[in-house]
């Protein structure tokens, strides 16, 4: 039995790799060489998950540049194209959450001691109206970092870890 295209995407997205390499092609097309360099990784296995991520449509194809005799294709991630892999069964979910949760803890092991930041955790209840804002609130924070993202390490940037999953709960 083939799986839907939800449950394939959200597995597509749930590889802690496949995060960073969206994360990192937010900011600039890379082929699978450098990629592999930034994020010090084998070109075979980014190669790979740079394949699997253009299949699901979460990379275009920016670019193909002749390399030392050879053609090189440079991906770009296009941030709203995961958009359509929201699911609405909550085993599902829970692939992505996982991964995202797995990351978080990764990049916290880079975090710079005594810089601006914010963190927040809550299970709570909120009125229709505040939720409908955070949410919004939360869209607009995404726009803001994925449209300002540039390349590693350009001049005047600075690294930066955002990692956001809001959603409505079913009461217990």
């Amino acid at each position: 039995m083939s799986e839907s295209p939800s449950l394939d995407g959200l597995r597509v997205l749930a590889h802690p790799v496949r995060l960073r390499i969206l994360s990192l092609l937010t900011g600039v097309a890379m082929s699978a060489a450098e990629a592999a360099r930034e994020l010090g990784e084998t070109q075979a296995n980014i190669s790979y998950h740079l394949r699997r991520l253009h299949e699901a449509g979460l990379l275009d194809v920016a670019e193909e540049v002749r390399i030392r005799g050879g053609l090189a294709k440079r991906y770009r991630h296009d941030p709203e194209s995961g958009g359509r892999f929201a699911s609405t069964n909550p085993q599902e979910d829970q692939i992505l959450i996982a991964a995202m949760a797995e990351e978080l803890k990764r990049r916290g092991e880079f975090r710079a001691a005594g810089q601006r930041g914010s963190t927040t955790d809550a299970e709570i209840w909120v009125d229709r109206e505040t939720w409908e804002k955070a949410v919004e609130h939360a869209h607009e924070l995404s726009k803001l970092l994925h449209s300002a993202a540039r390349p590693p390490r350009t001049q005047g940037t600075i690294p930066v870890s955002a990692t956001v999953s809001l959603f409505e709960m079913t009461r217990s």
